[in-house]
């Protein structure tokens, strides 16, 4: 990784507007656009564009809540900085530890993902499929030593692909689309849209990564706000259409609903469609691995400059002033976590819902810190209250994984009485 150092002036601010919009649209849209549409669709029928419809008004407090956050708050602790600043050292260094232990099981998720569109089609096996997960690894962790400049240009090119594909995708299906379609318009009940609201959560989340990168923004009290208002526009209408035009071609259905995109697509592009969606899920994968990277490696050099974490996290690169310990740490977690997959020690879709608890936990304590800091806006206050009653009602659903954020609170507890231990012994 080149030369170290632990000494830093500060990280650079290198991320414009448009940049800092790339990130957010490429944080948000994940695996969940190639996914939810045709299985919402399943289980609530047309119907289950109204559900898109409320998750993307809902969705909008939340961006907000955190758009406010950065501008008032610009720091690589992101999240964590808010809670600090509103509830005090204790509840912003958990808040930090329960994004930065999402991520080494997160990004690999990503990759894992993205490969296996490629593997579909060119029939690899197991081996074949994870060394790719691992390149695009290698790729976004570079990426992220060379700085968030080159990342977020990078970020911004494979955005832009990303959303002509979408664009693409659905213009192509336009020919194929039937009013007939649409009826029954709720063949399953009302209750099943208000569930299926549920399920699509979880294609929306993603505002929390980019807060960490806010200390980079250039002008972050004027960016902050309008890079998450732009963003959550884009994303709102790509999520919308997609899931509009599945249910206006019938592109779901028993045994085709996880595959809807690529089944619109080939109505009018045939087979060359299947590749134009593996090359989409590539992109995508890539674009929020980088994202959630660059954020995670943030987040540990910030625990290290709060002395909450081993020291070695706040090393930054001497040329690049990227945050190289932290980019360390997450790649030796990458290797850890591809090797379970790999061996099938851990099913994939049981891995994924670990991540899911600690990102929900994130936001509930950036919800809580927006409740307090954000008073004097009305705007402020009204987003952070509506966010927040929204995810502390999502959090009992979470199963078993609502555990994972209560080891993590141990974790950071048995830290700091080991820090104080030893304070107290050099005292």
């Amino acid at each position: 990784m080149g030369k170290l150092t632990a000494q830093s002036p500060g990280l650079h601010k290198t991320l414009g507007l448009p940049q800092i919009v790339s990130l957010y649209v490429g944080a948000v849209i994940g695996s969940g656009v190639l996914l939810i549409p045709g299985l919402a669709a399943e289980k609530a029928g047309p119907a289950s564009i109204l559900a898109w419809l409320l998750m993307s008004i809902l969705v909008v407090p939340m961006a907000i809540t955190m758009g406010l956050l950065s501008a008032r708050f610009p720091s690589a602790g992101g999240v964590s900085t808010f809670v600090r600043t509103a509830y005090g050292d204790r509840f912003g260094n958990m808040v930090g530890w329960f994004f930065l232990l999402s991520v080494p099981m997160g990004a690999p998720i990503l990759s894992v993902t993205g490969a296996n569109y490629l593997a579909v089609l060119m029939k690899w096996g197991e081996t074949q499929t994870y060394a790719t997960a691992a390149l695009i690894l290698i790729a976004v962790l570079s990426m992220n030593v060379l700085g968030m400049q080159v990342a977020a240009r990078v970020q911004t090119i494979v955005v832009s692909l990303i959303i002509t594909i979408l664009i693409l995708a659905v213009v192509a299906a336009l020919p194929h689309a039937s009013t007939a379609n649409f009826v029954p318009f709720v063949p399953s009940g009302w209750l099943s849209v208000i569930q299926t609201a549920g399920l699509l959560f979880w294609c929306f989340i993603g505002w929390e990564a980019v807060t960490h990168l806010s200390e980079e923004f250039v002008d972050p009290a004027k960016n902050a706000v309008r890079g998450v208002m732009w963003s959550a526009g884009i994303v709102a209408l790509l999520y919308f259409s997609v899931a509009f035009m599945t249910v206006a071609t019938h592109s779901y259905g028993s045994g085709i609903s996880a595959a809807s995109l690529s089944v619109m697509i080939q109505l009018s592009l045939g087979p060359i469609g299947g590749w134009i969606v593996a090359v989409t899920a590539l992109f995508i994968c890539i674009a929020a691995a980088n994202a959630y990277v660059g954020a995670a490696s943030r987040i540990a050099y910030s625990l290290a400059q709060e002395n909450v974490a081993p020291r070695w996290f706040g090393v930054l690169h001497a040329k690049y002033r990227t945050p190289v310990g932290g980019l360390l740490f997450l790649a030796l977690c990458f290797v850890v976590v591809l090797s379970v997959l790999y061996f099938g020690w851990v099913d994939l879709a049981k891995l994924i819902e670990i991540p899911n608890a600690s990102f929900i936990a994130t936001y509930i304590g950036g919800c809580l810190a927006g409740v307090r800091l954000l008073r004097d806006s009305k705007v402020g206050r009204i987003a952070s209250w509506t966010s927040l009653i929204f995810t502390v009602g999502l959090y009992p659903f979470l199963g078993w994984s609502a555990l994972y954020p209560v080891v993590i609170v141990g974790i950071s507890l048995m830290w700091e009485r080991r820090k104080k231990i030893a304070t107290t012994k050099a005292a």
